[in-house]
């Protein structure tokens, strides 16, 4: 009996969790009874006949896809033309976009066999046990006891067993023994289940029995990643602080055990935080963690409908005290097409998050999942979404498609220049040239769009340039318009250790017989480049840079072997004299 897990990721550098629990569990569970389960994981990205022959190669006689938002699209299209090609496969579906609907699925879908509904592990190992103890496939139709499927019988109709109950999360096995199936991917990691919220639009508060691994295998775990120095561990827990000890224990571990390389990321509610938790923060090695902080909207009315806990006065003051410790990567979230948020009420949650400055604002949009209360109140919100996964909002009563391509516009431009953190400076300085944030990224995107601009790959460089002709349009002085490109410069270089000038820079403003008298003292003293003791003029101008900003009044230094691990930006320096 062969049967293959599959995993359709977003991008290839993620990883399925799922896919790796349910095999693990299942084989400690039977023991050598099952010896040929296997995990096939692919991306979206992938042509689906590339995917549909390797699926027929592998002879599997279980399939069992992996259904998220991001997937399922290219999963039923998949399956479809699977069920054609290996008729004597069984096919199932499990994941949380199956979960809630899944009698309709199982309608729409006639070559899969059945869905798993919810936690799987326990429901996939004793579907394992039935197909490993069953003569031959046919005989696998009496599934009528087993917990948490939907399955279609032999004659064609449809049965929806019980649900099963939430398990021990102790109880699932380590997945990590062997590192190298998840080189250059994302690992993720989750030492809780369920959620103690009822936000709305989310499908976590369904499962309220909250559940916590066992702290001794946490650390026994952490300190595997530790070993192993992974680059980063993404924590899965829905709100990883939502209990005070769990949270402390954990990030007093990892401060206490720090390898100097690993990240850890964490989904947080912010306002919950207190003293003992903020300490902590402190005094950490910066770039150990990073927090995603769920913000959503600021209007109460929106928070209250979405039955939402979040004090935002409490929140905002944590996320700046946070900030000012300059150690920890904040990433703050809005969601778009929420009840009671207009266009002028997003504007202001907008304005209200970036004035926050956070390190990413992801400008997100409501998806109208399976199973919550968003899809029980479409009606009365006049909730209007996407047919196809990922059910995104198209309007509501609130708000108007022409709103919600305004802020398609906006989130372009703020994932582009906020978000790639290339333009910190010129942002902030251009901020104060509009009434708010909200208009300076409305303007830039009518720019980009009267331009024709959009849906343009535009190299990095070319991104500069666009920037400083949208500034140059703004009918600004001469003298303010030079600040500006000086600005502009001063961004590029912080990031870029480009010897190729862009075309936008100029001349440097420094000679090159002062750059190279610069270095030639700097390789006899030292005195801004204390640390390149070992190096010659040339190696020491190969790794930093040197340029004078006239309107500025500076000369800086970029050192390029130091930069700041939270957003990787050079070491500068003014040089008082050259």
């Amino acid at each position: 009996m062969k049967i293959l897990l599959v995993a359709i990721n977003a991008k290839y550098i993620h990883s399925n969790l799922a896919v790796y629990c349910l095999r693990a569990y299942a084989k400690e569970r039977l023991g050598d009874a099952v010896f040929d389960i296997d995990i096939a994981e692919y991306t979206i990205n992938q042509h689906q006949d590339d995917i549909l022959m390797d699926l027929y190669e592998r002879k599997a006689d279980v399939v069992c896809f992996s259904c998220y938002i991001w997937n399922l699209f290219y999963v039923e299209a998949l399956v479809g033309e699977l069920g054609k090609i290996c008729s004597d496969t069984e096919i199932w579906l499990g994941g949380p976009e199956v979960s809630y609907d899944s009698k309709k699925v199982l309608e729409r879908l006639p070559f899969v066999k059945g869905v798993m509904k919810g936690e799987g592990e326990r429901t996939f190992a004793e579907l394992c046990e039935r197909y490993i103890n069953t003569v031959s496939i046919e005989k696998t139709d009496d599934l009528s006891s087993l917990s948490g499927i939907t399955f279609r019988r032999a004659d064609g109709s449809i049965r929806e067993n019980a649900w099963r109950e939430p398990m021990d999360l102790s109880e699932v096995p380590f997945i990590y023994d062997d590192m190298s199936e998840f080189e250059h991917k994302i690992v993720y990691y989750e030492t809780s289940r369920g959620c103690p919220f009822s936000c709305s639009y989310c499908l976590s508060s369904i499962d309220k029995k909250l559940r916590f691994r066992d702290m001794n295998l946490v650390k026994k775990e952490l300190q595997f990643f530790l070993d192993k120095k992974v680059p980063q561990v993404k924590f899965v827990d829905r709100t990883f602080n939502c209990r005070h000890d769990h949270a402390m224990e954990i990030w007093s571990y990892i401060k206490e055990h720090d390898n100097g390389i690993t990240n850890f990321h964490f989904e947080i509610s912010a306002d919950l935080l207190n003293e003992e938790e903020l300490h902590l923060i402190e005094t950490m090695r910066p770039g150990l963690i990073q927090l995603e902080i769920g913000v959503q909207s600021t209007n109460p009315n929106t928070i209250r409908e979405i039955k939402r806990t979040m004090n935002f006065d409490k929140l905002s003051g944590i996320v700046n005290r946070i900030r000012e410790m300059k150690n920890v990567h904040q990433h703050l979230d809005l969601i778009a097409g929420l009840p009671f948020e207009d266009i002028e009420s997003f504007a202001n949650s907008f304005d209200d998050v970036y004035r926050l400055k956070p390190h990413q604002l992801q400008l997100g949009f409501l998806k109208v999942l399976k199973g919550s209360y968003m899809e029980e109140m479409q009606s009365e919100y006049g909730l209007v979404y996407k047919s196809a996964p990922p059910y995104e909002v198209l309007y509501t009563k609130w708000l108007s498609y022409e709103n919600v391509l305004e802020l398609k516009g906006i989130e372009e431009m703020v994932e582009v220049y906020y978000n790639s953190r290339q333009f910190e400076h010129t942002l902030e300085a251009l901020e104060q040239e509009y009434s708010s944030a909200y208009e300076l990224y409305k303007k830039l995107w009518q720019y980009y769009r009267s331009e024709n601009l959009l849906g343009v790959q535009h190299k990095r460089s070319a991104r500069y340039e666009i920037l400083l002709d949208f500034i140059g349009k703004i009918g600004l002085p001469a003298q303010k318009a030079e600040y500006f490109r000086e600005l502009l410069i001063f961004d590029y270089y912080l990031r870029e250790n480009a010897k190729t000038r862009p075309a936008f820079a100029g001349e440097n403003a420094l000679s090159k017989e002062e750059i190279r008298l610069f270095y030639e003292n700097e390789a006899k003293n030292h005195t801004y480049l204390p640390l390149y003791g070992g190096y010659d003029k040339n190696q020491m101008r190969k790794m930093t840079h040197l340029e004078h900003f006239p309107t500025l009044g500076k000369t800086i230094l970029f050192d390029y072997m130091q930069r700041n691990p939270l957003n990787q930006e050079a070491r500068n320096e003014n040089i008082l004299k050259v």
